[in-house]
Order: structure tokens, then sequence, then C-alpha cells
């Protein structure tokens, strides 16, 4: 019986996963920042190619990943 409650657990964090990539995809037009074109990532464009890196986005992401398992975790306990 434990491992139906495991799976249970399992399949509301996927859940919620979902509904928050959802949300993030409806309604990511009407924030007021882009995620990928943030103050602080790096974009060199030259003649012929171009290079960009999304420092600020990574760290957002990580810290919003670390955030999420952080909690996931807490009420795991």
């Amino acid at each position: 019986m434990e491992s139906a409650r495991e799976l249970g657990k399992f399949l509301f964090v996927i859940g919620m996963v979902l509904v928050g990539v959802g949300a993030l995809l409806m309604f990511g037009l009407k924030l007021p920042f882009r995620l990928g074109r943030l103050p602080g990532d790096i974009v060199v464009q030259g003649r012929n190619s171009s290079f960009y890196f999304p420092i600020a986005t990574c760290i957002v992401v990580s810290v919003v990943l670390t955030l999420l398992i952080w909690i996931v975790n807490f009420f795991r306990r």
C-alpha cells in the first residue's frame, strides 16, 4: 500500500509541474520580462554569425528549480 501512496505523490508533483508549464506558456507573453531576453544575457552578433549565452536566464531558472525541489523535499518528510 505504501507504493501506491508514493505513486500518488509522484503523479501529483508531475501534475503540478505540468500546470506550471502550461500557465507559463499561456501567460508568458503577458509577463513584463521574457525568459531568454533578460538583462545580463550575453549576445554577440557578427557579420556572419551570432553567439548567445543566457546567463541571467540560467540563474533565474536555477533559483526557481532549487526552490521547487526544496519545497517538494520539505513536504516529503
